[in-house]
This record gives structure tokens, sequence and C-alpha cells, in this order.
């Protein structure tokens, strides 16, 4: 005879769960979109004095996020259509010549040039072969395809994400040892991010 306290304490579990899976990706997404909003509003954010008690101060929530993003959004078009090339040329001399502030300035720069720039460096997914016995690939972006600099013309430069983190690791191998992946670079993201469990299937 079936135990009925065991039947409802499974049925409850397996319920559980499967309110879990959809919970908590969606409640993670909004805490992550929220700590940005947050973070960004706290470096515009202006107190008020309050009507009711001088000594108290009040914000306006959303406030210091429209004014960070209204004003970055000012200082686009400012170097966009006011300022001639000469003058962004001249600003960006002076601040890459500054020592330690050119490392940071330039590195900064660069990689957030890589992602929303007109030349976006990760876009061409690869799989690196890192061993050959046995067999093991890393999956990344193809980040330099001409090493000259270093006096390496049969290399490139690979970025290989870490799963479930912002880093990742710079790899310089050999071009034979690439091999172009014909698949979408937010794809491949994804599922390098995720340490392979998300994946569009193919019908």
């Amino acid at each position: 005879m079936r135990n009925p306290i065991r039947f409802i304490f499974n049925r409850f579990i397996a319920y559980f769960f499967r309110g879990l899976l959809f919970i908590a990706p969606l409640g993670i997404t909004v805490l992550i979109l929220f700590s940005a909003f947050d973070f960004v509003d706290s470096l515009g954010r202006i107190q008020f004095e309050s009507w009711t008690d001088p000594n108290k101060k009040i914000f306006i929530p959303g406030l210091g996020f429209l004014i960070v993003v209204g004003g970055t959004a000012f200082i686009g078009v400012l170097f966009t259509k006011i300022l001639p090339i000469t003058i962004q040329g001249w600003l960006e001399e002076k601040l890459s010549n500054l020592p330690l502030v050119k490392i940071f300035y330039t590195a900064t720069k660069d990689l957030i040039s890589a992602f929303l720039g007109e030349k976006k460096k990760f876009t061409t997914g690869v799989l690196v072969t890192i061993n050959y016995h046995p067999v093991v690939k890393k999956m990344g972006f193809l980040t330099q395809e001409n090493l000259d600099v270093f006096n390496l013309p049969d290399m490139v430069s690979v970025y290989c994400p870490h799963g479930y983190a912002i880093s990742g690791q710079t790899f310089i191998v050999s071009k034979k040892d690439v091999e172009i992946l014909d698949i979408p670079s937010t794809e491949l993201m994804k599922m390098a991010i995720s340490g392979g469990v998300s994946i569009t299937e193919t019908k």
C-alpha cells in the first residue's frame, strides 16, 4: 500500500524543483539587472531636502540613472557631431601619454570597443586544439589574426571565456590549431559562459 505522506512529500519536492527551475533564472536575471541599474543610478544620485523634515535627505529613484545615461549620450553626440576629429585625437593622445593612465585607458577602451565599437572583436568563434593525445579543444574568439608585432607570423591570439564568470584567458596559438566555427558569436559566448550547458538545439 502506498504511503500517502511519502507520496505527498515526493510530489511537493517535484513541484518545488519545477518552480525553482522557473523562478531561479528569472530571479537571478532580475537581480543582475536591478544591481546594474542601482549602480548606474548611484553614480548620478542627487539628494534633496525633505519637505516635511529639513534634516532628512531624499532622492528620486531613477533620476541618477537618467542623468548618467543622458550625460553619456550627450558626450557621444559631442565627440561625434560637434568636436572636430583633431580635438578628439589630441585628447586621446594626451591621455595615452600619461603614466599608468594610458595602460588602463587604452585597455578599457579596446575592451569596450571589442564589444560595442565599429570594429568588434568577439565575432569569430573558434575551437582551439590545446592537446592532441588525447584531443582537447577550447572554445574561444579569434581576437588577432596578425601577430607580426611579436614576430609571430604563423600565430594568432584567441580569447577563451571562463564558465560562469566575466574573466577569461588569452592564448597565443598556431594558426593550424584554430578551427573557425560557423555559429553566431552570441551562441558561442552563451555556451562558453554556461560551461557548455546552454546550447541551442538544431532541428
